[in-house]
């Protein structure tokens, strides 16, 4: 196990290490010049060198790559081009915003999604199952900014039952947080429950058919004993698994849903840099982001020996 572990660390730094270059590449993959685009319609050209020698453009690519990346290394990620402050300080800034959406996202998804799907395969071609298969259908098709406005005109603006938009923190108090979150979590949970139910019910109609559950039916077993305890136990594998890599769709559609609800998280602080072209908080951004993504799939990876003590490694 600590030697599959070593190596699952190791095969994450080529991945890490792509990441980093093709992040630092969007300054000289951006079209045009970057300094003069920067710089404006009406600045000088002694403001463009300016602008150049403060991006490190007048220097070699392998010079500015590996200034960048030991500075990566030591958790400083530069300057902000518009802000003048430090990058890592305003990521810092906006993390909780994003961390709490996301778990509270995920408390969503998981509460609704998976007996949603166990639901769906036990009554397979029932209306029930017909309806929760029509939810999943519309869950991918609507894009979730439209579903975040028909939610917040019709809870918040008509019947007043949770704030339009806005974040309190966990420090003003647990029910204040998540009350914040109630209504982007939900929004955002849409597409997740639709992924995570359709994944549950496939796994668990293929699992309702195998020989063992046909025996623990026939020794009498409860209907609940044999779709919780027998079904949903060996079809969890497969749900950690969509789980895990579901988490980029959450990380995207976070940058949306903050924007819509005006959560100041690291979502909003993308799109805000983007329109300002602030390189180095883009580039900071989407390296945390990717490592994020890497260690939450090899944390999943690690869960299935949990899950299945069958799987050794």
């Amino acid at each position: 196990m600590a030697s599959y572990i070593f190596r699952r660390i190791l095969s994450t730094i080529p991945v890490v290490l792509f990441v980093m270059i093709f992040v630092f590449s969007l300054l000289y993959l951006a079209p045009g010049d970057p300094a003069a685009i920067l710089a404006g319609d009406q600045a000088t050209q002694e403001d463009i060198e300016n602008i150049r020698t403060q991006l490190g453009l007048d220097r070699s690519f392998p010079v500015r790559f590996a200034e960048w990346a030991g500075g990566v290394v030591r958790g400083d990620f530069g300057t902000s081009i518009f802000t003048k402050e430090p990058v890592t300080g305003m990521i810092l800034q906006r993390v909780e915003p994003t961390v709490s959406l996301m778990i509270v996202t995920l408390f969503f998804a998981l509460i609704v999604a998976i007996p949603m799907g166990v639901a769906a395969a036990w009554k397979r071609g029932s209306l029930l199952d017909r309806a929760i298969m029509l939810f999943a259908v519309l869950g991918f098709s609507v894009p979730v900014f439209v579903v975040g406005y028909v939610l917040a005109w019709t809870l918040s603006l008509k019947l007043g039952w949770l704030p339009v938009q806005g974040y309190k923190p966990i420090a003003d108090g647990i029910w204040p947080w998540f009350h914040s979150l109630i209504l982007p979590a939900v929004t955002l949970a849409g597409v997740y429950v639709a992924l995570i139910a359709r994944i549950t019910r496939a796994t668990m109609l293929e699992i309702l058919q195998q020989d063992y559950i046909r025996t623990a039916r026939a020794k009498g077993a409860a209907g609940h004993t044999v779709l919780f305890i027998h079904a949903l136990r060996n079809a969890m594998v497969p749900i950690v698994t969509v789980v895990g890599l579901g988490i980029a769709l959450m990380i995207s559609g976070a940058v949306v849903i903050e924007t819509v609800f005006a959560l100041p998280g690291l979502g909003r602080l993308t799109v805000e840099s983007i329109l300002r072209r602030d390189y180095p908080v883009i580039q900071a951004i989407i390296l945390i982001f990717s490592f994020v993504y890497v260690i939450i799939n090899l944390l999943i990876d690690l869960s299935y020996t949990l899950i299945d003590p069958r799987i050794r490694y």
